[in-house]
């Protein structure tokens, strides 16, 4: 089978990028999970944090599912769906969207540029749950805001929230951004343990001055990340219900990846969130799959975006001088 892909990424956390609109590939939810599985690992000849297909939608523009590198799927992804804004935006010859996920419908809109010469997009991230029983986490209460889980830490405190996917999220100093503390818990709450039944996504938030936090996450299915685009969201928000930022005024994110803008916005006690960020092509291709050795699949000749990789780059320089200064 013959596959083409679109190389792509928000923030450095990067995806292959396959349309199910303009193809007519059939794939059954075996073959997405091995896909994802073969084509996302690192040592093969493309590798990437997952897959985003594409795929028509009878209530939206288009519809968006998201494979991690493991093969499990995502039920949401900020930095996907800003690729996937611009992929539908441009295909449609349109500047905003409607694209449905696993929960919802959301918004999309084609943004002034974040740095010079960086395509941008903006994305809606809703629905926002304080329930533990949305991630899920099995403890006894209701919600937690910035509470201790003594049987995790003895120093953090934690806020727990799905967007709809899963978040835990701590703000830290600099030190422990340099532990191995995130490490150790994040590999514990994503593997066999009693809290987190279907492991979740953790981020450790550093803030930085008024208007601007650092986000380092280790996502679910994937690892630690450059980025991810709900984890900023949510850690946004928590920096906001703690009285560190503002609602309804940008705030900047910056990441091991690059950087984006979040705002928060209220609305009789229900949040949502905008991510405005990067949508950056790397390079498109053809992938040969012969279902009987997925792992063996073979690619054609790359054929890259050059000029946007430039262009990114100094971004990416623009936020390693910026951090240096704080972290």
């Amino acid at each position: 089978m013959q596959v083409d892909i679109i190389k792509c990424h928000g923030s450095g956390n990067d995806f292959l990028l396959i349309d199910e609109i303009s193809n007519d590939y059939f794939f059954t939810e075996e073959q997405r999970a091995v896909l994802a599985r073969a084509l996302c690992n690192r040592s093969s000849e493309l590798g990437a944090d997952g897959i985003l297909f594409v795929m028509p939608s009878n209530s939206a523009d288009a519809r968006m599912r998201v494979f991690n590198a493991d093969g499990s799927e995502a039920s949401m992804c900020g930095n996907g769906l800003r690729c996937v804004a611009r992929y539908i935006c441009e295909l449609q010859k349109k500047s905003s969207a409607v694209i449905e996920t696993m929960k919802v419908n959301l918004s999309v809109n084609q943004m002034d540029e974040l740095f010079p010469n960086v395509p941008t997009y903006q994305v809606e991230i809703s629905p926002v749950s304080f329930r533990l029983k949305d991630l899920p986490l099995n403890l006894p209460q209701e919600s937690l805001r910035n509470e201790m889980i003594p049987s995790l830490s003895d120093q953090l405190r934690f806020t727990a929230l799905a967007v709809p996917n899963p978040h835990l999220v701590a703000i830290v100093d600099a030190e422990q951004i340099h532990s191995d503390l995130q490490k150790q818990l994040s590999e514990h709450v994503n593997g066999p343990n009693d809290l987190f039944p279907d492991g979740v996504n953790v981020s450790f938030v550093k803030v930085l001055k008024d208007g601007a936090i650092y986000v380092r996450t280790f996502e679910r299915g994937v690892g630690f990340t450059n980025a991810c685009g709900t984890a900023m969201s949510a850690s946004s928000l928590v920096t906001y219900l703690n009285g560190l930022n503002e609602k309804e005024k940008p705030i900047d994110v910056y990441n091991n990846g690059g950087k984006v803008c979040c705002i928060i916005h209220e609305q009789n006690g229900s949040y949502s969130i905008d991510l405005i960020g990067n949508a950056t092509y790397v390079y498109k291709a053809k992938v040969y799959v012969d279902w009987v050795d997925v792992d063996h699949f073979q690619s054609g000749p790359k054929e890259f975006f050059e000029e946007e990789a430039t262009h990114f780059e100094k971004l990416q320089n623009h936020v390693k001088e910026y951090l240096s200064k704080y972290i």
